[in-house]
């Protein structure tokens, strides 16, 4: 199945917003199953990207170009060659949702519970809204 999500982050200075095409495995019938999903994917391509480095990195004017419209420009260098950890990703991720560091829209309308049952159907826009803690102090 395929659907799309947005990244959105409140608080930036800069709105980097890119609709993202992925590719769900099985249908997930709740939030919880759909962020376990998500996640394990993005750990699974994480530690793939650290076993697969390579030894001299460059970049040709069209990866400049792309990563530019991104937003960040880098080689993709890891410094850190510790693997994730799937499940406390997992569990980090459900327990960020839950503390209201993140909201989750469907179809423009808020899932407010990991065990809201929901109807995913191909095609589907999925937003994400990460919230940034601001620091400051009082006058």
């Amino acid at each position: 199945m395929r659907i799309f999500f947005t990244v959105k982050s409140i608080g930036k200075r800069k709105p980097f917003l890119i609709k993202k095409e992925y590719i769900l495995s099985s249908v997930p019938c709740t939030l919880r199953e759909l962020i376990t999903e998500i996640v394990a994917n993005h750990v699974q391509k994480y530690n793939e990207r650290t076993e697969n480095s390579q030894l001299i990195s460059f970049l040709t004017e069209e990866d400049i170009n792309a990563r530019g419209i991104e937003g960040k420009v880098g080689f993709g260098s890891t410094y850190d060659d510790r693997q994730a950890n799937e499940q406390e990703s997992i569990q980090t991720a459900l327990l960020a949702f839950e503390d209201g560091l993140f909201r989750v829209y469907l179809r423009e309308e808020e899932i407010s519970d990991l065990s809201t049952r929901i109807d995913i159907q191909d095609g589907d826009d999925i937003i994400f809204i990460k919230f940034t803690m601001l620091a400051g102090r009082l006058w």
